[in-house]
């Protein structure tokens, strides 16, 4: 279950008209911060940021599942399943199917205890972010970051613009 502070912060992107993977991040940060305070572990970055996109869509964020061929079925179905589950918020559930999930949810947080940190580290999140974007063609990203510094602001960009000339007044000393 997702914390208050996330539903608020991914309902505050949602009214300032910000995309849905921008109001999954909310969940997706939230995740990954539970791992670092080891309230429980993951075998990746991509299990992380998998659990937090679950969440997202459970908790109402509009986010569609993959394409085909981009992911397995499994993982597809997965998502179409999460998406589905928050339309039924208020409906009434079987006891049994209550108990089998909240036995399986007690199950697969306890396996989850037993896994490592590492997965969430900035090193591997960074490693999957580039990996990531790697996997973009290069017209996309450009458009990203197009969009991002219209977007920016006079200020935002000139703030930006110091920060990289002292990283690379940083990085030329080394």
């Amino acid at each position: 279950m997702p914390e208050q502070k996330t539903l608020k912060r991914a309902a505050a992107d949602k009214r300032a008209g910000k995309s849905a993977s921008t109001q999954a991040g909310e969940f997706v940060k939230e995740q990954v911060d539970k791992v670092r305070a080891g309230k429980h572990g993951v075998r990746s970055a991509k299990q992380a940021i998998a659990i937090g996109l679950s969440e997202a869509r459970r908790a109402g964020v509009d986010l569609k599942p993959p394409k085909k061929g981009t992911t397995s079925e499994a993982t597809r179905k997965k998502a179409q399943k999460d998406s589905a589950a928050r339309k039924q918020v208020g409906a009434a559930k079987k006891s049994a199917s209550t108990e089998s999930s909240a036995k399986r949810s007690r199950v697969s947080e306890s396996v989850l205890k037993r896994e490592s940190k590492a997965g969430a580290s900035s090193a591997a999140m960074s490693k999957q972010a580039k990996s990531a974007a790697a996997r973009r063609p290069a017209a996309s990203r450009s458009a990203a970051a197009k969009k991002a510094a219209a977007t920016k602001g006079a200020a935002g960009r000139s703030a930006a613009a110091k920060k990289a000339a002292q990283t690379r007044a940083a990085r030329a000393h080394h």
